[in-house]
Order: structure tokens, then sequence, then C-alpha cells
């Protein structure tokens, strides 16, 4: 078994990935074993009548699920995380742990659409009030809240138009008015940006993006407060959550690497921002980690590093040429999420997501992932990809 680390605050971030929840392992193997389980038996009526063992249940916890949610909790700086079967999962386990009738939730403009039909849906169902909010608004959240708001939904780099908050301005205003602070930080891994750092009470993410990093997990995570961890523990379990054994294993594999890879899946993708900002047929760029995009100082101020996920908004309106500029690129696939050591790219239109504010440009627009292939390749590609653009005016 490897010695459990006795002071993990004075490591180095790097180090803390590599360290992280090691003691779960047994026998003499660095890596914790894979648990296929659902019933754990009890040496006696006495021991079963308490649930005084560790492990009393598969969906209630195996050694492997403890070691990532250990893992998690180190990486994000909180209290004690559960993991969901996917990043949805997670997001809406969540908002269900806290929310109930006659409650209102704040949710900014630039949410995943798939938690923008949640709210629209389900919550709506369920008697939540749900109120969009303009993501750059700050310390004037305040103005929108009511005596029965009970979450402000926060998400920065926002999805698609990579939109930056101002998270310890939205934990002020919200504290003061006794409402929580949810933040979806996938775009940083949870390690970019320490959400707890900076006022929140619950950081979610989609495992299936960085921490597995190999386009083939799915996974979420809910990392709490030490103050809010007993209402989402409690929904969590009675809604019956839980990830697959094989996904765990794999996704706590990937945190061990998401040092070296976040950093270059960063260098690639800035190196690519720069380049199609050059480019004639780009309207703009929208990526915070690049100097003079917008949201730049918010994320030079609050973050330590950037992913490889960002938008281009082109300054053809055609969709017909954006489509010969996409169907034809080979190192770039085209399918949905992110995190992958694959590049990607998908068009996206962002008018179709926004209600409390609006999208002025006419351009089409375009999300990349950057993998971590040659530079050189990914521009020659995109390179070929413009002329075909061009070429269908």
């Amino acid at each position: 078994m490897a010695k459990k680390i006795t002071k993990p605050d004075v490591l180095k971030p790097e180090t803390r990935l590599v360290t992280a929840a090691r003691e779960f392992a047994e026998h003499g193997a660095v890596n914790p074993a894979v648990y296929h389980a659902s019933t754990i038996l009890f040496p006696s009526v006495e021991a079963f009548q308490a649930h005084s063992q560790p492990y009393v249940y598969g969906r209630r916890g195996t050694p492997i699920s403890r070691a990532l949610e250990r893992a998690i909790s180190e990486t994000e700086g909180g209290y004690d995380t559960r993991v969901c079967a996917s990043g949805l999962a997670a997001i809406t386990t969540a908002l269900l742990s806290f929310l109930k009738t006659g409650d209102h939730l704040l949710v900014t403009d630039a949410v995943y659409g798939p938690i923008r039909h949640f709210c629209n849906s389900i919550l709506k169902r369920y008697g939540v009030e749900v109120t969009y909010y303009d993501p750059a608004i700050g310390s004037k959240i305040a103005e929108l809240m009511r005596a029965e708001t009970r979450i402000v939904y926060t998400e920065s780099p926002g999805s698609q138009t990579m939109d930056m908050q101002d998270i310890a301005a939205i934990a002020d205003a919200a504290h003061a008015r006794q409402a929580l602070v949810m933040l979806d930080n996938t775009w940083s891994a949870g390690y970019y940006f320490k959400a707890f750092e900076h006022g929140c009470d619950v950081s979610m993410q989609s495992g299936t993006k960085y921490m597995g990093g190999h386009a083939d997990v799915m996974l979420g995570s809910v990392t709490c407060t030490k103050e809010a961890w007993p209402a989402f523990r409690e929904g969590f379990g009675t809604l019956g959550q839980f990830a697959g054994p094989d996904d765990m294993y794999l996704t706590l594999r990937g945190l061990r690497t998401l040092d070296v890879r976040l950093d270059r899946h960063m260098k690639n993708a800035l190196i690519l921002a720069e380049w199609l900002r050059s480019r004639p047929e780009v309207a703009e760029v929208l990526h915070p980690g690049l100097p003079g995009a917008r949201g730049h100082e918010l994320w030079k101020r609050d973050f330590t590093g950037a992913s490889g996920l960002f938008s281009v908004v082109l300054k053809t309106p055609s969709r017909d040429a954006m489509a010969a500029m996409l169907d034809g690129l080979e190192l770039f696939g085209m399918g949905d999420s992110w995190g992958g050591y694959e590049s990607l790219v998908v068009p996206f239109d962002p008018r179709r997501l926004r209600s409390a504010t609006r999208w002025t440009h006419e351009g089409q627009c375009l999300r990349f992932h950057i993998g971590l292939e040659s530079t050189d390749d990914l521009k020659a590609d995109l390179e070929e990809g413009f002329k075909r653009l061009n070429a269908a005016g």
C-alpha cells in the first residue's frame, strides 16, 4: 500500500495530482483496483443493522469511488466530492439537492445548453422559477435577487461564447443574501481555477472532458464546501446517483497526467488562437487567455492557466461556405464533447441559447478544441479549409 501523504497542503499542485488518494491502492500496486460491486456482505446482524463498516453497498461507495472522490476534492480544494454518470447528471443532481418548489434560481445566460433545457422543463414543472442574467453582471447580481433566491448558477468561461464572470463579486453579493453559488468548472478542470477560493459553495465538472482526457469516459463530479455538503450528500443518495467503476478508474488515471496534458492543450490553443486572429476570414477570436480578447483581464486575475477550448466568429454569414471549410478538414473531428487528446471543431448559433442578452455578430460561429497534435499540422489543415471557404464565397 502506498504511503498516505501527511501534509498534502504543502505540496505543489502537480505533485498533489500524482499523490492524491494513493493510499487506496493495495498489495504494492500503484493504482487502486477496479471494484465491480453491488452486494457487500456484513459479518453479523449487529454490523448489518449499524452499517458500521466503511463499505455497505456498491452504490454507496467502493474503494475506487472513494479514491477518485478524494483526489478530485484535493484538486478542487473542496470538502468532499461525489461522482455521477455524466457531467449533466452531476449538475442536475446538485440543483435538485438544493432547490424546492417556490425557490428562485439565477442562471448565467451563457449556460451549457442542456442545463438551460433542464431549467426550462424539469425545474419549471416542479415550481422553481428561473431568471437568466447577463454573464458580465458582477456584483449587480444583487439587483436580481429576491427573498426566495436560493442559488446563483455560474459558468466561467461560458459555453460556446466564452463569457468570463467575476465569480468573487457574484459570490459576495449572493452570500450577503444567504444564497449559494454553484459553478460549472469544467473548462479549468478544477485545476486552473480554484472555485472555493473565489467564494463558490459547489463546484461541478464534466469528468468526461479533461479529467478523463481521452474521449472514452462518461463521468461528472460535484464538490462542496463543508457547509453545503450535507444537503448535497442527501440528495445524491436519495436520487440513486453513482458512476461506473471502469469510468471511475479511467478518470482517476487521467487525473494523474492532468497537469502536463492541460499545459500542452493551453499552449497549442493559444498558438492556434493567435494564428486564427491574424486570418482575414476571422472577425473575432473568443479566448479569455488571449491578450486583448474579451474577458482577458478577469482571466488573468483569477486563473492560473487556460484549456484548449475557445471559439471563433467568422466574417462570412454563409452557412455553405462554413460547411465547405469544415467538411474537408482531416485533423479536426466534428462531434460533441471536448477535452480529449484530439482536436475538434463544431459550428454553433448563440442566438438559439440566449434570453437575457443579445448576440449581435452576423458571422458563422465555430467552437474549437485544440488537442495534442502538432500546431503546424493543425494550421495546415485549417489553411486548406479557409481555401475552401473562400472558394465557396
